[in-house]
């Protein structure tokens, strides 16, 4: 990315005229350690690599968490119906009606509700089932036909380790979260029963990591869809992985399936 040249380049206007030596000495050495060196991209790119094959063979915590997720067919954009959706992010909670026109298009009707701090550290999974309830009503959206409840699907931005496509256990919070009693436990189990206590008519019937959702999303308008990345609170990718590269899955290996990376964890054993 950067030879010798470059840096001295890179450091050179943050030098000011009439600063002592010292100082300038200081801002040239503070400046040189955000620069990059293409010796230095390259390892950093065999070190990722390494930590994905690591974490696709056996769960380590020391490296890259590459979390199956039994989300194991693409979109073919031919799909058609009408879905609830939550996406639960760090900063806002997104309710949605999506509507699947069969033609790689979709209509989306959405509210987004910012997520108090209240709820980041205590009563996250009733304000989850309190902005459902509103959004129900406000839409007048009711179960379908020969139904009690209406099919969900459920983004979930934080790291779970799925054990189907309707359970996940939250490995661990992140991004200013502290709710108790949480970590460890199945997050959709949480969620209904908030539900419940609600009245609130809505079953998760699929859970999904944020990325997941990004990559399924565009994998309905565009079928070849490889990686899915999230760029916002906090940064992280999924992508379609063939099963006879995953040593740690324990079902089938034919075919793939989407592999969530939770690649903000990495090089955390080093820091």
């Amino acid at each position: 990315m950067a030879d010798t040249n470059d840096i001295q380049a890179f450091v050179q206007p943050y030098q000011i005229a009439d600063a002592s030596p010292e100082l300038n000495r200081s801002l040239d050495c503070m400046a040189r350690s955000f620069a990059v060196t293409d010796d230095k991209i390259r390892e950093i790119i065999g070190e990722f690599h390494r930590s994905m094959k690591a974490g696709l063979a056996a769960d380590n915590p020391n490296e890259l968490l590459m979390i199956p997720t039994f989300v194991n067919r693409r979109p073919t954009g031919t799909e058609t119906g009408k879905f609830l959706a939550l996406d639960l992010g760090g900063t806002n909670l997104r309710v949605c009606q999506v509507t699947l026109n069969g033609d790689t298009t979709y209509n989306l009707v959405q509210q987004k509700f910012t997520i108090t701090q209240e709820a980041k550290s205590a009563r996250l999974w009733d304000f989850v089932a309190e902005c459902v309830g509103v959004f129900l009503e406000e839409h007048d959206l009711h179960p379908p036909p020969g139904r009690r409840t209406i099919p969900c699907g459920y983004t979930f931005s934080f790291p779970i380790f799925q054990t189907g496509i309707a359970s996940g256990n939250l490995s661990m919070w992140n991004k200013g979260f502290t709710v108790p009693n949480s970590v460890g436990r199945d997050v959709v189990n949480l969620t209904q029963s908030a539900f419940q206590r609600h009245h609130v008519p809505v079953e998760i019937t699929a859970i999904v990591n944020d990325t997941v959702g990004t990559l399924m999303t565009s994998g309905y308008s565009h079928p070849d869809t490889q990686l899915g990345i999230i760029f916002g609170t906090g940064t992280n990718a999924a992508y379609w992985e063939d099963l006879e590269k995953v040593g740690k899955w324990s079902g089938d290996r034919k075919g793939e399936m989407v592999i969530n990376l939770e690649w903000g964890g990495f090089d955390n054993a080093t820091n």
